[in-house]
């Protein structure tokens, strides 16, 4: 007391009753203030995911001291940065609510529009996010006034209530110093901790297996925090180089023969799913018609599941998956080992294609990284075509009248690798009316009207890309030219703020129920082939493919070619047999049924996998 009271003095001539009251009531009130912060932050992190009962959640955060400490601890500590740095307390109360506050607020609409919690690794994504929230309604509710309201009190409160009185440079520079020191070692030790984490687990009133209500049971801004952990490469669990490197290496790459190369066309559908496996959906004539050519098209092509690892967004990972074989990656900065080179050492040309800007997940460059040599977007093709609000909404058939034209150019002067990203049927779909065909009407279905707007206009989008997709076959059928074709959804679509759409089906995401979990992650998949391609491999390309993670679609696709492909690949073929899932959420796939838990073997070469996978991924340059 005597020190801070040294620090934060009043002027000389003062009652220094006066002093250590002025100096106790500094202290408590920025304390208490910045204590007042950060449980806005955990007003807004309760609150956020509609499913949870919010009064619940935020027991849960006074029944557990440290989920509690570490999510006010970042406030109390910004709150006194900035009074030390300022010398005024109304400094440092806004040094402490812009980033607390402002994170939780942007998580809280992050998961009431897309069930999707915010990351570290989206302000990477900074720049599209103008672009994603643009087409969302933001609900503005009490809470915002509220927050509002917070905002003028606490300032008034530290502008007119907390006076000045911290005086000397070097008094300022000695607490400014010790509050970046806390903050430094609490982030380091305490924040980074995957101990801690576990150890902080509250999951008495979430479900364990969701990873939105993981994150909500422990706060906002520690779970935030904590995921800085993904900005970085991390190595899996008792990774070793050298194992990894020899594991890899005992995997030879072979080649595509030169007499079975048949060019390959992969396009990711934009939020696609089969809504006839959901209640409601699937009993309805209409729902069900718009659907056939696609289950037709199924009976024609081997076809299966894809489990991602998403909901509603984050589509690169699928992408990804499908394209380089990791159940899990980094951020791609550099060249990295993929299918897309294996193709382009094997003699194809590669082609990427997106009817959207080249900049929206930095996919210009990581394309490269990737191995693609020629990619069209709207910047260098598309837009002359379709802009992107646009496509938002009508461009599939753009998107294939492209790609067959391009593929006929390429394929006569050889085998070709063609992969595209489509942008219609994007996320929100109108809520206030539909738009094109109805499919569902409050009689019919017993929905709300605001849910079957939802999902006409979904399902309307959905039928036209089916259509597309339906006369691409067609065309590549009347090619002379063999080429096989992967289509496939890159996550379910969103259903409402809150996934209201949703539960007014009856659908209620329980991903500790097998059911559950393919009504969250699963989207199907479909490899056809032209009869010239079924001709030269000799195979017809009809059949159950199975249901697996995207980093094994790939697999399927070579299996079914009859190619056995890179070295990796082979080892990809022994996880999936061990496992056909590697989730993100540390769910795997044994004895028909979901489980968090491999036998001891089964473990082991999980580990040993995710070591040659990361060593692939950081050490492994393509192309030497």
């Amino acid at each position: 007391m005597k020190h801070l009271l040294n620090i934060m003095r009043l002027p000389q001539g003062c009652d220094p009753r006066l002093g250590r009251a002025h100096t106790i009531w500094l202290a408590i009130s920025l304390t208490v203030m910045g204590c007042c912060i950060g449980g806005l932050g955990l007003f807004y992190a309760a609150t956020a995911y509609l499913k949870l009962n919010s009064l619940a959640i935020l027991y849960s955060y006074l029944a557990h001291p440290v989920i509690l400490a570490l999510n006010l601890l970042p406030a109390v500590a910004l709150i006194w940065l900035g009074y030390f740095l300022f010398r005024r307390a109304w400094a440092g109360f806004l040094l402490s609510f812009f980033p607390v506050v402002g994170v939780s607020m942007v998580n809280y609409f992050k998961i009431r529009l897309r069930s999707d919690p915010l990351l570290a690794t989206d302000l990477r994504l900074a720049a599209e996010a103008g672009g994603i929230v643009g087409g969302y309604t933001l609900d503005i509710t009490w809470l915002t006034w509220f927050t509002l309201f917070c905002f003028v009190a606490g300032l008034l409160f530290t502008i007119f209530l907390m006076p000045n009185g911290l005086r000397g440079w070097k008094n300022r520079a000695f607490g400014a110093l010790s509050c970046l020191a806390l903050m430094g070692v609490a982030f380091s030790s305490w924040y980074l901790s995957p101990t801690l984490y576990q150890k902080t687990a509250n999951n008495r009133f979430i479900n364990q297996w969701s990873d939105v209500e993981v994150f909500v049971s422990k706060g906002c801004v520690y779970p935030f925090l904590y995921s800085f952990r993904d900005m970085f490469p991390t190595p899996p669990e008792g990774y070793n180089k050298g194992n990894a490197q020899t594991l890899l290496e005992s995997f030879s790459d072979q080649d595509i023969p030169a007499d079975k190369k048949v060019s390959v066309m992969g396009i990711m559908l934009e939020a696609f799913c089969d809504l006839t496996d959901l209640p409601v959906l699937g009993e309805t004539d209409a729902v069900v018609e718009a659907y056939a050519p696609w289950h037709q098209l199924e009976e024609q092509s081997v076809s299966g599941d894809l489990l991602t690892n998403i909901f509603a967004g984050g589509t690169v990972d699928s992408e990804w998956g499908f394209l380089t074989g990791y159940t899990t990656h980094d951020d791609f900065r550099k060249p990295t080992d993929s299918y897309v080179w294996y193709f382009r050492d094997q003699g194809y040309h590669t082609m990427f294609s997106h009817p959207g800007y080249g900049w929206f997940y930095n996919r210009q460059n990581v394309n490269e990284y990737l191995g693609f040599e020629d990619q069209w977007f709207t910047d260098n093709h598309y837009g002359a075509l379709v802009d992107p609000i646009s496509a938002i909404h009508r461009s599939d058939h753009i998107l294939v009248e492209e790609l067959a034209s391009q593929l006929k150019e390429q394929v006569a002067q050889g085998p070709c690798f063609s992969f595209s990203v489509s942008y219609q049927n994007h996320g929100p779909y109108e809520v206030a009316s539909t738009l094109d065909d109805t499919y569902l009407t409050p009689e019919s279905s017993g929905l709300s009207q605001e849910s079957c707007n939802i999902w006409n206009n979904y399902i309307s989008g959905v039928a036209d890309t089916i259509d597309a997709m339906v006369g691409l076959t067609e065309e590549l059928e009347a090619m002379e030219e063999p080429v096989v074709l992967v289509l496939f959804g890159d996550h379910k679509p969103w259903g409402g703020n809150g996934n209201s759409a949703y539960q007014e089906l009856g659908v209620d995401f329980d991903l500790s129920t097998t059911d559950g979990f393919y009504d969250y992650y699963s989207t199907p998949y479909l490899i056809w082939a032209n009869s010239a391609a079924k001709e030269v491999l000799g195979r017809d390309f009809v059949g159950d493919g199975g249901d697996f993670s995207p980093a094994f679609l790939m697999t399927e696709l070579f299996d079914q070619c009859g190619w056995q492909g890179p070295g990796f690949m082979e080892l990809s073929r022994q996880m999936r047999d061990v496992t056909p899932l590697v989730h993100s959420q540390d769910l795997y796939w044994a004895e028909d049924a979901l489980t968090d838990t491999l036998e001891a073997e089964g473990s082991g070469f999980l580990q040993a996998f995710l070591g040659a996978q990361y060593y692939r991924e950081n050490e492994v340059v393509p192309g030497a």
